[in-house]
């Protein structure tokens, strides 16, 4: 059978790949695959559909029996939805100041969910009881947005992880103060992988209520899920989910990428695949005089301090972010497909351009 005809043209040269983000990345061909399986016929829409039913078995076995999925459209939206459920309409959520939710989300948090983000100086990017304490008062005062959510990342923004233990600590520490815990785990897989635990280790093991899941960094097309572990913590979920626009109609598209991700390994194998593309990046950049690497490496991030104009002619010709411009520091991101190749032939050109 002849494949299907489509006038469209292809716009870039698929062999080229970069450093700036694991969101450049395209799709595994693991789930395209599964997106074409799931095509044809028709399915229930808005979730009643086979293979959303299909993922909250998978889901609970990442994550326990009470685990719940809501497929959503992407990560802001997962954060939004999450973050909403567990609050009430005064209630406010603490959080580094590096977090997602604070710094890449256009305030996505505050004007679409009517939240109040207290935010606490990290110098790693995690919050410990006694940070969350700085902000963690005031229950009573009618002045002040109530804290009633820790917000957490795994991994964090800046490329650190959580252990099981400190986020149990954590966990302990927001309940014994009446509020909740939230993970934004954007790149869980990566911190399970580096931390080698299944992912459970560090959610519903230690105490976390609810969790934002991704997908798209980690292989899929588009596509992330609220999973809810304490149903008591939450109220309304879908009802949220729609009035925040995150109900997707044909959501069998976003489940089953889910479903191929996470019913086997393939997360998993993303996951290792793109921390150890860093951690053979970070190795080749510690050996470049005049480069220093600012943060443990221990998911697919490097971050890194060169001159401001070796960063500028390096990024003609790999594309990458400056984290804080004004200090030179720059960030690297590795994905579910970055080659040795593509490393070493960025870490020559790196040489290269500080040897100018």
């Amino acid at each position: 059978m002849n494949p299907p005809r489509t006038d469209a043209r292809r716009h870039h040269d698929p062999e080229v790949r970069g450093f700036a983000s694991d969101n450049y990345a395209g799709v595994h061909p693991e789930v395209l695959a599964a997106l074409a399986m799931a095509n044809g016929g028709h399915q229930v829409a808005y979730g009643e559909d086979d293979y959303t039913e299909n993922l909250q078995r998978i889901v609970r076995s990442h994550f326990g029996a009470t685990a719940e999925a809501f497929p959503v459209f992407n990560g802001t939206g997962a954060n939004v939805v999450a973050l909403q459920a567990v609050t009430d309409r005064w209630g406010a959520v603490i959080c580094a100041e590096s977090a997602h939710i604070n710094v890449d989300e256009g305030g996505a948090p505050e004007r679409m969910g009517g939240l109040k983000l207290l935010t606490v100086p990290t110098p790693d990017g995690k919050l410990t009881p006694e940070l969350i304490d700085r902000q963690a008062y005031g229950w009573e005062d009618e002045h002040r947005a109530m804290p009633q959510v820790v917000s957490i990342t795994q991994s964090t923004e800046l490329g650190t992880l959580y252990t099981p233990e400190e986020i149990r600590a954590i966990c302990e520490h927001a309940h014994a103060r009446g509020m909740k815990v939230h993970l934004d785990g954007s790149r869980i897989a990566n911190a399970a992988a580096s931390l080698n635990v299944p992912m459970r280790t560090f959610t519903n093991a230690v105490g976390v209520d609810i969790l934002s899941l991704g997908g798209t960094k980690n292989g899929a097309m588009f596509g992330e899920a609220v999973v809810v572990i304490n149903q008591d913590a939450v109220r309304r979920m879908k009802h949220i989910r729609k009035m925040s626009m995150q109900l997707a109609s044909k959501m069998r598209f976003v489940s089953v990428q889910l479903e191929a991700l996470l019913a086997k390994d393939l997360w998993l194998r993303n996951a290792r695949h793109a921390n150890e593309m860093a951690q053979r990046l970070a190795e080749g950049v510690r050996a470049v005089h005049g480069v220093e690497t600012l943060y443990p490496v221990q998911a697919n991030g490097v971050f890194a301090k060169l001159p401001h104009d070796v960063s500028e002619r390096l990024q003609r010709r790999f594309r990458f972010y400056f984290w804080d411009e004004a200090e030179g520091v720059v960030r690297w991101m590795c994905a579910f497909d970055t080659t040795e190749d593509d490393v070493d032939t960025f870490v020559a050109a790196l040489k290269e351009e500080m040897a100018r």
